[in-house]
């Protein structure tokens, strides 16, 4: 324990620097999503001076932790552990010690546990304090070539067909970018129900392994994305799912007509009705009828 109270470090490169003391508080550390080099100056001190880092997996961590030269003591705080872990760390808090919470990848919170424990440490008067830095979310929003100025993360769909249809249904109109997590094995069967429920034709794109030697991000329409991972074999990695806003609808005849006729371009007649309804809130049975008037008075 003598180490633990005296000079706490932290290694860049080949120069070992001292960690300035933190105040009492719960920090809230953001971690590298792949590439440890993407770690801020200001999490390593974090990480080297908190009193204890709490850790969603302390295997996991502790890769970080030794790449950086940081010993610290650290304890396990998970979904499975929570309602035990979380009153020990909030009675360390207490105590006066300093809290660094962290997640395996990313931004603590984000699809993770921990805003019981941030509201805990709230309503007892502990300071939270956030060290921003790396979030899978954001990273494959800004190079998904998606609108960025409005978005929604919904996180993981429900794995059951129905809850997963309802949820999505749920999201259907919402004018913002989606963005998803997703497991590799579902990735396929998730892509299509999207395309059944939010529409075929809505641009879409796949984060996947971000920050890492395999990165990829792969763009396209919901019904492109979904025929690709359909007939190939399993992704690897991790994966976030990005889906443009909803087309604005059009109310125009004309502006209907065009949408109708450039659908039909791409997919059957019933197919680019039903897809025309879900996009202009019309019929499909009336938009089908259109659409047949439209092809014979072109000859097609």
């Amino acid at each position: 324990m003598n180490g633990e109270t005296t000079r706490k470090t932290y290694v860049i490169g080949q120069t070992e620097l001292t960690a300035r003391p933190l105040e009492t508080a719960l920090y809230l550390v953001a971690t590298p999503i792949g590439n440890l080099a993407d770690i801020t100056l200001r999490a390593l001190e974090t990480l080297a001076s908190a009193d204890l880092v709490a850790c969603e997996d302390t295997r996991v961590s502790r890769v970080l932790l030794e790449r950086y030269g940081i010993r610290r003591r650290t304890t396990a705080y998970h979904e499975h552990n929570a309602a035990e872990a979380g009153p020990k760390l909030i009675a360390a808090l207490e105590q006066g010690q300093s809290v660094a919470l962290i997640s395996d990848a990313g931004t603590p919170l984000v699809s993770d546990p921990g805003y019981r424990l941030v509201g805990e440490a709230i309503e007892r008067g502990i300071r939270v304090v956030p060290i921003p830095g790396p979030s899978a979310p954001l990273a494959a929003l800004t190079a998904s070539g998606l609108p960025s100025d409005t978005f929604l993360f919904a996180g993981f769909l429900p794995a059951k067909t129905g809850q997963r249809q309802t949820r999505l249904e749920e999201l259907k109109a919402v004018p913002a970018t989606l963005i998803f997590f997703e497991s590799p094995r579902r990735l396929a069967e998730t892509l299509g129900a999207m395309a059944e429920v939010l529409g075929g034709t809505r641009q879409a794109a796949i984060g996947r392994e971000l920050t890492k030697t395999f990165e990829e991000m792969r763009p396209g329409t919901l019904a492109e994305l979904a025929a690709h991972y359909a007939a190939a074999d399993t992704p690897k990695g991790e994966i976030v799912i990005c889906v443009g806003p909803p087309v604005a609808r059009t109310e125009g005849p004309a502006d209907i007509d065009r949408l109708l006729l450039s659908l039909a371009a791409e997919m059957p007649t019933s197919k680019a009705a039903a897809e025309a309804a879900k996009m202009t809130g019309g019929q499909k049975q009336v938009l089908y009828r259109r659409l047949l008037e439209l092809k014979e008075a072109s000859g097609g």
